[in-house]
């Protein structure tokens, strides 16, 4: 095939696109790094199925050439960006993701909506299946994200009944791995980078509050499978496995070699209690389940880590 992968030059979606280059797709990145970087495709400039197009995907835009699906992973997606951008995802969850939607339309292609788990907002039903509709703040500090993927997923399942375009719906819990922003503000960078250095982890709250941590090359696995179906979703795609904030900094925290303790800060507004993905769909339909536990999965992640501070530091 040949793969629109709009956010591409990010964590999630450099990843997917070696995924895709590695099974003989190919791919077409569209990103305009205000979160990703060309440094995470760099290691595919000279591959002959990769193409790298600088582009904001809030304006219109067209691609040369057939098109045989497009992969939406375009926003901000740590909670550094989005609230240092409120406005900017807002966009690229609404018009961004209308005009990949017509790119498809256009090329009679398959439309991959990367959404969230933060869609079921502080859930008053766990784990969370596909069915349950939410329990989200739409005015809260932190609703800039939650409903920018809402709407996209609105959006589009509206294309998908009106025009009868082809669409696949991902629902993503919290992903690890190496490419990940060293300041991006989600709970595992944030462990590791304050392990590393020796400071103290920082927990928001008492720590009691769950997430269910899937590792990258699952998670991309998971996308891969959903593309390949005929199943609509929207599916849940993580690891069903729940840690608590204090377990997974005590598990950081031997694998750093730290030292430093931990610090609690105050929770931030509608930070969800708990979050764990029913993958019932995913493992019945799709023949997914993750593979890679949370500690083989850290193992694997804090060299990345722990390479990058030593460029910093030298």
């Amino acid at each position: 095939m040949r793969v629109v992968v709009a956010g591409g030059a990010g964590f999630l979606g450099s990843h997917l696109t070696d995924a895709l280059l590695e099974r003989g797709d190919e791919v077409v990145v569209v990103d305009d790094f205000v979160t990703g970087s060309p440094d995470n495709v760099a290691h595919l400039s000279s591959h002959d199925g990769f193409e790298l197009v600088e582009q904001d995907v809030t304006r219109p835009f067209e691609i040369d050439g057939p098109i045989d699906a497009v992969m939406n992973l375009a926003s901000p997606a740590s909670p550094k960006d989005y609230h240092q951008m409120p406005l900017e995802t807002l966009a690229v969850g609404s018009t961004g993701t209308r005009n990949l939607l017509e790119l498809a339309l256009g090329a009679d292609a398959r439309f991959f909506m990367a959404s969230t788990s933060e869609v079921y907002g502080d859930p008053h039903v766990h784990p969370q299946t596909e069915s349950y509709w939410g329990n989200v703040n739409p005015i809260g500090e932190r609703s800039m994200y939650d409903e920018a993927k809402r709407f996209s997923e609105a959006l589009t399942f509206a294309y998908h009944r009106t025009c009868s375009l082809p669409v696949r719906v991902v629902r993503i819990f919290n992903t690890y791995g190496p490419r990940m922003q060293v300041d991006d503000g989600r709970v595992v960078s944030n462990f590791i980078v304050q392990g590393l250095r020796g400071e103290p982890l920082t927990i928001y709250g008492d720590g009691s509050q769950t997430r269910s941590f899937c590792y990258v090359e699952d998670e991309v696995r998971g996308f891969l499978a959903l593309l390949d179906s005929d199943v609509v979703g929207p599916v849940n795609i993580g690891n069903p496995g729940e840690f608590t904030m204090l377990e997974l900094a005590e598990i950081v925290t031997e694998l750093t070699g730290s030292d430093a303790g931990i610090v609690f800060e105050p929770l931030p507004a509608d930070d969800p209690k708990q979050r764990r993905p029913d993958i019932t769909i995913a493992t019945e339909q799709l023949g997914w389940a993750p593979e890679v536990d949370l500690r083989t999965g850290l193992e694997r992640t804090i060299p990345y880590f722990a390479g990058v501070l030593g460029d910093v530091v030298g």
